[in-house]
């Protein structure tokens, strides 16, 4: 049981960086929480509530994202969608990421 609880905190600390540039890089166009996450599930990463929702406040915080309350069918969502900060950032953090997978293809052949 311990190796399994090991093996789930390493996994979910090596996705919690990746979900950062998945999040902006999937909001060019605006997006509420829930459609955003269907949208990396339907592209092969999960993501929890738990996790994405405090991403999305973080990156706004931090300038990255902005959002819009819109009502919807009698209930409002949050649309987020990457920021002019977010999308002069996005280019590098994709490089680096390029960076990142071609060390590690190296390191684990």
């Amino acid at each position: 049981m311990a190796n399994t609880e090991s093996l789930e905190n390493v996994v979910l600390e090596l996705r919690r960086g990746v979900i950062v540039l998945a999040a902006l890089s999937q909001l060019g166009l605006p997006e509420y929480g829930y459609s955003l996450l269907k949208k990396l599930a339907d592209l092969g990463l999960d993501v929890d509530q738990g996790t994405l929702y405090p991403l999305l406040r973080r990156l706004e915080t931090q300038g990255l994202l902005e959002s819009v309350w819109k009502l919807e069918e009698a209930r409002p969502r949050r649309y987020y969608v990457i920021s002019a900060e977010g999308k002069k950032l996005l280019p590098k953090m994709k490089k680096e990421w390029a960076g990142i997978v071609s060390v590690m293809d190296k390191m684990l052949s």
